[in-house]
């Protein structure tokens, strides 16, 4: 099983790679109408210019959840009681008796390596989204440079589609055709569910109750932040970017439900002690004894029954005297 999860992750990588930097898949080229004021905002730079460039993304996206489940696995371990019996199940569940794994590595390389495979198969999405629609960029039209006078652009409802209207630098051009869904929105917004759902599933400990809603707030800010700098720069649409969040949240939420479970840590078998088992006892039946209270009032009832019954017959009697 080892194995087969292996070869799964190594053909994610070399997909996402093949995506990434390869012409294997080629973009589809989309058409617009001449002087479309949607995509004449002007070019804001390279990526490498913008106020969140991608090499500070991907560090905080890549950085950030491998410091903060590392520390998170380590605390939680320390803080729980390491009982022989959770020793054992934890071996047993994963190598079968075969040999020891610490629980601690086995738990921090699971979320790892589950969060790196999400990572993968985020950017494989938003790669095929990209090639498959061929969406243009805000700034499109601005470093396509289309002769317009060439193409025979007589009025605003012309549409273009040849390939080879524009004039500008190829590969500005070809970046400028891959806008959506929005790659920096989904990655960002991934991590930002993933941590968010482990912290507050997997931190249990006492005081918490307000620094978890803050720390999973501020991680869904910045990645908000993210796609908001994004539109704000002309690099995508609103529609890419929400586009992108929707990839991220989903697949964040698909791993931890149901690849996860929830990050649901193992909890310690611990031996019943003998007030659990008193408490889980059925109850003695002890008989009941009457007040004296009771008895004086049944005492009393059976009394009034009994002259109320001589009452009745001596009545019957007075009406139907007997013959002698």
């Amino acid at each position: 099983m080892l194995y087969f999860q292996m070869v799964i992750m190594a053909g994610t990588v070399m997909l996402a790679y093949y995506f990434e930097y390869t012409d294997t898949f080629t973009v589809n080229v989309q058409g617009f109408f001449c002087f479309d004021s949607s995509y004449t905002k002007p070019y804001p730079g390279p990526d490498e210019s913008s106020d969140i460039p991608p090499v500070l993304l991907l560090s905080l996206v890549t950085g950030v959840p491998v410091l903060v489940i590392i520390v998170g696995e380590t605390v939680v371990f320390c803080l729980q009681v390491a009982t022989r019996d959770f020793e054992n199940q934890e071996k047993t569940l994963l190598t079968g008796d075969c040999c020891y794994i610490n629980p601690l590595v086995r738990r921090t390389v699971r979320f790892l390596g589950i969060y790196t495979f999400g990572l993968f198969a985020t950017d494989i999405f938003v790669n095929a989204g990209q090639v498959v629609t061929g969406n243009l960029a805000p700034h499109f039209l601005t470093v396509c440079k289309p002769n317009y006078t060439a193409l025979g652009c007589q009025q605003l409802t012309q549409f273009i589609t040849d390939a080879n209207a524009c004039t500008g630098n190829p590969d500005l051009v070809l970046k400028a055709r891959r806008t959506f869904p929005s790659k920096e929105a989904a990655l960002s917004i991934y991590g930002a569910v993933y941590l968010a759902m482990y912290i507050t599933s997997t931190i249990k400990a006492k005081g918490t109750r307000l620094a978890k809603p803050v720390l999973c707030l501020g991680l869904m800010c910045l990645a908000f932040l993210t796609g908001i700098n994004r539109v704000a720069e002309y690099r995508n649409h609103w529609s890419d970017v929400i586009a992108g969040f929707l990839i991220g949240i989903s697949i964040a939420v698909f791993l931890v439900v149901c690849v996860v479970n929830n990050f649901k840590g193992r909890q310690a078998e611990q031996e019943k002690s003998p007030i659990d088992n008193l408490a889980q006892m059925p109850m003695i039946s002890i008989p009941r004894v009457e007040s004296p209270l009771e008895k004086y009032q049944l005492y009393h009832n059976c009394t009034s029954s009994r002259i109320s019954f001589t009452i009745v017959r001596v009545r019957h009697h007075k009406s139907h005297p007997r013959i002698l």
